[in-house]
């Protein structure tokens, strides 16, 4: 490990980061409310933090091994997720519900412990929704460019060269040249959500805050009752669409923008399971809905809640707790599921679900007939099985922390539901749950939002990333 020229890069982070500061700033000079020293403040101490850190690491020229990167990967969050909740605290929020705040923004969770969002200033708002969208930005290239080159996460699909994954052949040479392609596809989607928002009779400042935690899938809003404030059909179908396109690789919104190939959407087989797991879940809530006899609750706020849930955004039009239970539990197994590969989407990830059935199939075919031989396949390509044997290794382990995620949040006193709930929905990135975490986590006791807080940067990394810091064998030289 190479601490110094890790400082150096950290240093450098946490300045560029303190400009973000400036931009709610300028919305409380807007808006006129009383956040424009909160975050002046904040900008000057976490610029400061950043340069002494930077001026005292300066000419640090050692390579960064594959330990450093995943220290890297790690402290992005962490760190951004402490100097995130400074102007929570300066807010007169408790250290620990702020912290909560930051990382739920920074990881795109969407879980709060804030009521009463109507009446908070501007500036304070549109800081938490451009948390998100950072936290989105970070995370495309994060998965997309980083994570391959560490053999975790969505590093799999380089072996499969499955459509719609990143795979050896980059689509740029380069991995500066790969983020900028990534952020002007990111920033674009955001620019035409905003605009869409905009026309369909939301003000610029919602406009641009939603848009940000639409294509974020971060869920975060500027009002309590989410997008059913609006109560607009028009912008809940164009939150699904960017939803839905927000949950998709970027890898093929770039093959089909930059490459011109919009053929790409049709032929890759991890999308088509995700939306058939959408439009499969949705039919059977709505059946569910029938047969309970559910008259206030409409296949349209179950269409919405089912992609909202499934490509683990979190935005509500309507309250949970009036769905029959199995509906509730029923959108949560989707949110497991989650978003596609190289989005900015949580849960287990929809390829490595594909991968886990296929190969279950497969050895049922074999039980049948022992000697044939069946190869996996994702599509037209072939899956290699050491592939298989990780992503079943990764689905155990991500069974094993959740398990013991949820044991140590009941011990807080937590109900079970809400217990399993809140789990599922930190460790999968999605915010809402069921029971008391519906709305919000102000319920929860200090324990157990460090326990969700961990949760959530357990989930935002896929399980591997942050459990091998805890391994011994990793700090050995």
């Amino acid at each position: 490990m190479n601490p110094k020229p890790l400082i150096n890069l950290f240093s450098i982070l946490v300045m560029f980061f303190s400009i973000s500061f400036l931009f709610p700033a300028v919305v409380s000079i807007v808006f006129k409310d009383s956040g424009l020293s909160i975050f002046l403040s904040t900008f000057l101490f976490v610029f400061l933090v950043g340069f002494f850190g930077w001026f005292f690491s300066k000419g640090a020229s050692e390579d960064l091994g594959q330990k450093d990167g995943f220290i890297l990967v790690t402290m992005f969050w962490l760190v951004l997720a402490v100097a995130g909740s400074i102007p929570f605290i300066l807010s007169g929020m408790s250290y620990i519900d702020s912290f909560f705040e930051s990382m739920s923004g920074i990881t795109t969770t969407g879980a709060t412990v804030i009521t009463g969002l109507d009446s908070l200033p501007e500036s304070l708002l549109f800081y938490r929704q451009l948390l998100q969208w950072m936290g989105g930005m970070g995370l495309i290239v994060l998965a997309t460019a980083v994570m391959p080159m560490l053999g975790i996460g969505g590093g799999q699909l380089y072996k499969t060269e499955i459509p719609g994954a990143m795979n050896d052949n980059k689509f740029t040479p380069r991995l500066k040249d790969t983020a900028k392609a990534l952020w002007v596809i990111y920033f674009g989607l955001t620019i035409l959500c905003a605009f869409l928002y905009y026309f369909s009779g939301m003000s610029p400042f919602d406009a641009i805050s939603h848009s940000m935690s639409t294509v974020s899938i971060g869920g975060f809003s500027t009002h309590d009752q989410s997008i059913g404030y609006f109560d607009s059909l028009f912008i809940e179908i164009i939150c699904i669409v960017f939803m839905l396109l927000s949950a998709l690789s970027f890898t093929l919104h770039y093959f089909a923008l930059s490459l011109k190939k919009p053929l790409k959407y049709f032929y890759d087989p991890e999308l088509r399971f995700f939306i058939s797991i959408i439009v499969f879940l949705f039919i059977i809530s709505v059946c569910i809905n029938f047969f309970a006899g559910d008259r206030s609750t409409s296949a349209r706020d179950l269409l919405f809640h089912s992609v909202s849930i499934i490509t683990t955004t979190g935005f509500s039009i309507g309250n949970s707790s009036d769905w029959s239970p199995s509906i509730g539990f029923l959108f949560l197994i989707g949110a497991f599921i989650g978003a596609c590969s190289g989005s900015v989407g949580g849960g287990v990830k929809s390829w490595r679900v594909l991968i886990m059935i296929n190969y279950a199939y497969i050895n049922l075919m074999k039980m049948v007939h022992p000697n044939a031989v069946i190869s996996l396949k994702i599509g037209t390509k072939n899956v290699e099985p050491d592939v298989a044997t990780s992503v079943w290794g990764f689905f155990s382990i991500y069974v094993i922390s959740f398990v013991i995620l949820l044991l140590a949040l009941l011990v807080t006193g937590l109900d079970f539901e809400s217990s399993f709930s809140a789990i599922g929905a930190c460790l999968n990135n999605l915010g809402p749950g069921l029971g008391e975490v519906s709305q919000t986590y102000e319920s929860v006791s200090s324990t157990g939002k460090a326990i969700l807080a961990f949760a959530m940067i357990l989930g935002r990394l896929e399980i591997f990333a942050l459990l091998v810091l805890l391994t011994p064998l990793f700090w050995r030289k």
